[in-house]
């Protein structure tokens, strides 16, 4: 494994802090939530998607930064169990100090909300305050006290709520605004999101598998610490296919989501699959550089198919339909 070379300046460590390299966790759900507002509504309001991913923006301040806050104790015990196995960790290297962590993720959250009650009135989305309140609340019952669900068997299933719901829902509801004086309050073409929650799960579960060891060592219950590995990685598996067929019926049922949507984003993900169920024989608990491997090709899938749907749609909504 290549040797990590921690940060020096502040804007380094602050970098590392934030983990760009897991921003599309969120900001490609994001963005297939702006697509079905644009296919709902048939046109771009620039305003929506400005707000909607600012809303992205900051929520992605707010829980990686208390996630590491509230995981700095597990990830401490990570550290000294595997002291050459993992990349740095923020708080337990010192990298950035607790604190630093806890009031930047808590301003980042207070903005979030201040924009969001403050675009109500400005973009006509009464309900953006109390949705933003709403995806806010997720992540603190996620892994902050009392309920810290993340450490209690629930974590996986509130993310895939989360990243596969509540945030592509925000986002459409930023852009479209769906109808909130009526009683529409899904976009129309909603029918693809139980598939994205489905997808959204499979990261989630994925995401427990190389902290396998020392979460069960430090108390904390994931689906990975109490199926093991090998079922975790087959579910994994499993709910990328189940993704793609809560899609296909989406296609096949809605008037809102033509097939035709769904079979341009779905190869893509089916080669990427591939590429998952061949390594997963070799991302076994504590293999971390196949597991590493094994999570690549798995979010290329994800997020790889998120970003494509949510192009296809709004190609077919504006110009084809």
């Amino acid at each position: 494994m290549a040797a990590h070379v921690p940060p020096r300046t502040t804007l380094e460590k602050w970098r590392y802090a934030l983990k760009p390299a897991s921003w599309a966790k969120l900001t490609a759900p994001a963005a297939l939530g702006q697509a079905l507002g644009v296919a709902h509504r048939g046109g771009v309001d620039l305003m929506g998607i400005v707000v909607g991913m600012g809303l992205t923006a900051l929520m992605l301040a707010f829980i990686v930064l208390l996630n590491d806050w509230g995981d700095r104790e597990v990830d401490a015990l990570k550290r000294r169990m595997f002291p050459e196995g993992c990349s740095p960790k923020t708080i337990p290297d010192g990298i950035l100090p607790a604190r630093a962590l806890l009031l930047v993720g808590l301003g980042a959250g207070m903005l979030a909300s201040a924009l969001a009650f403050a675009s109500e009135d400005w973009l006509a989305r009464p309900l953006l305050g109390d949705a933003t309140l709403v995806c806010l609340g997720l992540f603190v019952a996620y892994t902050l006290p009392p309920l810290q669900l993340n450490y209690r068997g629930g974590g996986e299933l509130l993310e895939a709520l989360g990243c596969g719901f509540a945030l592509p829902w925000l986002n459409a509801y930023a852009q479209a605004g769906l109808g909130a004086a009526s009683l529409t309050w899904m976009p129309r073409p909603a029918a693809l999101l139980p598939g994205v929650v489905l997808l959204a799960l499979a990261s989630a579960i994925a995401s427990g598998l190389s902290d396998e060891v020392s979460d069960r060592k430090g108390g904390k219950r994931t689906l990975t610490t109490m199926l093991g590995n090998p079922l975790a990685r087959r579910l994994t598996e499993l709910c990328v296919l189940l993704g793609l067929g809560a899609w296909a019926l989406a296609g096949l049922a809605s008037e809102h989501v033509p097939l035709l949507v769904v079979a341009v984003a779905t190869p893509g993900v089916l080669l990427q699959w591939r590429q998952v169920r061949a390594l997963s024989t070799s991302a076994v608990t504590n293999a971390f550089p196949a597991q590493a491997r094994y999570k690549h090709h798995l979010h290329q899938a994800i997020w790889g198919g998120f970003r494509t749907l949510g192009g296809a749609l709004v190609l077919h909504r504006v110009f084809l339909a």
